[in-house]
C-alpha cells in the first residue's frame, strides 16, 4: 500500500488540523488533542442474496 487515506476531522475531537505522522506509517497527528490515529481500510460488507 503506497497511499494514505485521507482523514478530514479527528475521531476523537472533531478538529480538522491534521498532519501526517512521520514516525508512524499510514498515520495522523491532530494538533488540537495531540492523539496520533490511523485510518485503515478492512474490506466492504456486501449485502447477503438469498437463494
Amino acid at each position: 500500500m503506497t497511499g494514505r487515506a485521507t482523514p478530514h476531522y479527528c475521531p476523537y475531537c472533531g478538529d480538522e488540523d491534521l498532519y501526517p505522522e512521520a514516525d508512524h506509517a499510514r498515520a495522523w497527528r491532530c494538533a488540537a488533542c495531540r492523539r496520533v490515529f490511523a485510518v485503515r481500510m478492512l474490506g466492504l460488507a456486501l449485502p447477503e442474496v438469498s437463494p
